[in-house]
């Protein structure tokens, strides 16, 4: 599996929605010993004008700016990523998509030995 560091530099969040997420996080974790930082979503780089006439972002590229793009409650959320956070971010995201995967392959897994048992069974 994909080696990843905790982010010291992030602050926790603050007031009751945090707290109740927090908790309800605590609990899954316990329950299913999931790791505790992973990160949901893609990592991008894009470019966005500033609107500016004079600013060379005009008539270039657009400045350049990293963004986490993730479903919470069937909704798309884009959080915008302070450049000194990214490696962090992205070793997180791509060890969460990792862990996503092994998860779907052991549930795959056991829905065919299902089967198979069913069908072992029969005989």
């Amino acid at each position: 599996m994909y080696r990843y560091t905790k982010m010291k530099d992030l602050t926790e969040p603050k007031g009751p929605l945090a707290a109740k997420l927090r908790q309800r996080k605590f609990e899954l974790l316990r329950r299913y010993n999931i790791p505790d930082d992973l990160l949901p979503g893609s990592l991008a780089l894009t470019h966005t004008r500033c609107g500016k006439p004079t600013c060379r972002c005009a008539s270039g590229e657009g400045h350049p700016g990293w963004s986490l793009t993730f479903m919470v409650e069937g909704e798309k959320r884009v959080e915008r990523i302070p450049t000194e956070w990214v490696e962090g971010v992205r070793r997180r995201v791509e060890a969460g998509r990792e862990f996503k995967q092994a998860v779907a392959e052991v549930l795959a897994a056991n829905a065919q030995l299902l089967a198979l048992r069913r069908k072992q069974r029969g005989r």
